[in-house]
Parts: structure tokens; sequence; C-alpha cells
């Protein structure tokens, strides 16, 4: 919970920065380059969380509520708001519990602090696999959805589901608590980067293939009605573009934390490296921004469920 930047733990404390500093500023060390730090108040990082929070108790009250979504399609993206849920959760409480400390209002050993700061560097890293595994389930229930509609349902059963998101929790829960047992070592961080470009390239692979099938599906229909150029053209496009929407906003959200993992293995000690680092806030902030956007991809997008939604909130 200490102050000693993100260099001192895998997922550690955040960097310590005054609400009252500027959002942009230059920051210079004696030797090293000047460095462009964003600098994300307090109220707003707890902002964005609350926000996400509320956002993913919705959908997770929706797909309990109707049991119209209780599919597996459904079943993983209920199972995505529960992890971006603990992802904002873990982070709100781990800068709650800073300001606390910080402001004198909450007095604890350092004993204490310390074993607070493992739980909450556990439910940190194991939410954050969670939610990157659950974004690789729903990828693969999709595609086999597309390319194996005759057979899905004998494919993916509620059994099947359940399963795979049982063997998701528990793999979270050991490797977050691996990871943060060992977290000075080089190969956590390799592990955790590498995991993030599998992910990465499985979602890539899996959506640039469905996007093809569709076009290959669409311009079969416009053969049918003989107007080969203007429906595959409008739909290919339009598939190209939820592809390059939801695979960039991954990639803007998700990979700047692990880009800073990786310069933490390849350059620790060079200037530049170190004005990477000192953005840590800013990618912990991308990763809450990610978590309220999921449900809005996966979630609010369909009907059954954003009617629901409405009974919920009404």
């Amino acid at each position: 919970m200490s102050g000693q930047g993100p260099q001192r733990r895998l997922l550690g404390s955040l960097n310590g920065t005054s609400p009252a500093t500027p959002h942009f500023e230059l920051a210079a060390n004696q030797t090293g380059p000047r460095c462009l730090e964003v600098s994300i108040p307090d109220g707003l990082f707890l902002s964005l969380g609350l926000v996400s929070v509320v956002e993913n108790v919705l959908v997770v009250a929706a797909i309990a509520k109707n049991r119209n979504l209780h599919s597996p399609m459904y079943y993983f993206i209920g199972c995505l708001a529960v992890s971006d849920l603990l992802v904002s959760v873990s982070n709100v409480l781990e800068t709650a519990v800073m300001l606390l400390v910080a402001a004198g209002a909450l007095a604890a050993q350092a004993a204490v602090v310390q074993q607070l700061d493992d739980i909450i560097d556990v439910l940190i890293c194991g939410s954050m696999v969670s939610s990157l595994c659950f974004l690789g389930a729903i990828a693969v229930d999709r595609y086999l959805s597309i390319f194996y509609a005759l057979r899905y349902h004998s494919i993916v059963t509620l059994q099947r589901a359940w399963r795979a998101i049982s063997a998701i929790w528990v793999a979270s829960v050991l490797s977050s608590t691996l990871f943060i047992a060992y977290y000075n070592h080089t190969a956590v961080l390799l592990c955790l980067v590498s995991f993030f470009v599998a992910m990465l390239v499985l979602m890539a692979v899996l959506y640039v293939h469905m996007l093809a099938r569709a076009c290959q599906h669409a311009r079969g229909i416009a053969r049918l009605h003989k107007r080969q150029h203007f429906i595959p053209q409008g739909f290919g496009l339009k598939g190209a573009a939820t592809l390059i929407i939801l695979l960039g906003i991954f990639f803007l959200c998700w990979g700047p934390f692990f880009l800073h993992l990786s310069l933490m293995v390849l350059c620790p000690q060079h200037p530049i490296c170190g004005c990477v680092f000192q953005n840590f806030n800013l990618f912990l902030t991308l990763i809450i921004c990610n978590s309220i956007i999921d449900p809005f991809i996966y979630a609010f997008r369909s009907q059954e469920l954003r009617k629901t939604l409405q009974e919920v909130v009404l």
C-alpha cells in the first residue's frame, strides 16, 4: 500500500499522485529525459470505478433475473461482468485504503496493511486474468455458434459451460496467488505478457475468421438477389468496422498495462522506460475504462437483456 511505485510489486500499490496536480505534466529526472506524465486524480479514478461497478452489477442482475438468458453465451457474459466488477472493486478498494492511510483516518499496523495489500493484489491479478479468459471464452463461443451452428447446442452444453467457467475461476485464483507470491521473478512477468498476447491472437484469429465467413454468406445472398456489389461491400465495411472497434478497444485498454510489464523485463533501468513507468496509474485507469465499455459491447446489444435491465432499474 505504500507509494513506492509499481516496480515494488507486480500489481502493487498505485503511484501516489496528488489530486491537485495537473492532468499533464513534464517530469524530469536529473539524468534522464523529460517525460510526459498523465496524472489521474483520485476522484476521477474512484468515479470511473463506481460507474463500472454499477454497470456490471446491472448486467449480472439482469442475467440472473431473466430465465431466457440462462444459456452458456449469457453465462460467459455474466462471468465477464463479474470479473470486470472485481477489477473495479479491487482497484477502488486499494485506492480508498491508500487515501485513508495517507490521511491518517485509518490506523493499522504495518503487518496488517501488508496482509491487506497482498489480498487486494491477488484479487486484482485474479480478476484481470479471469476477465481476459472470459473475453477469449466469449470469442470461442461465438465462433462455435457460427461454424458449428447445427451442432452448437450439443457441443456447448450447460454442463460443459459450467465446467469451463469453474476451471477459469480456479485457474485465475491459483495463478494470481503464484504471481503475487513470486512477483519479483522475471518468469512471472513473461507469463502474464505471453498470456495477454495469446488472448489477443486468439480473439483476432477467431473474429477475423467469423468476419470472413459473414462476408462470404452476404455475397451468396447478394448473388441470389442479383445485387453482387452493393450488399457485400456495405456489409463488409460494417463488419470490418465492428471488428476494428472490438479488437481496438481491447488492445487500447489492456495493451499499455502489459507494455509496462514487458518493459519491466526488457529495460527496467532505462530512462525512456522510466517515463513509461511513471504512467502506471493511467494504465490501470484504461483497464477500468475497459470494464465500463465491455457491457456495451457484449451485453447491452442484446434486446432481451436491455428489456430485463429496464425491468430491474424501474
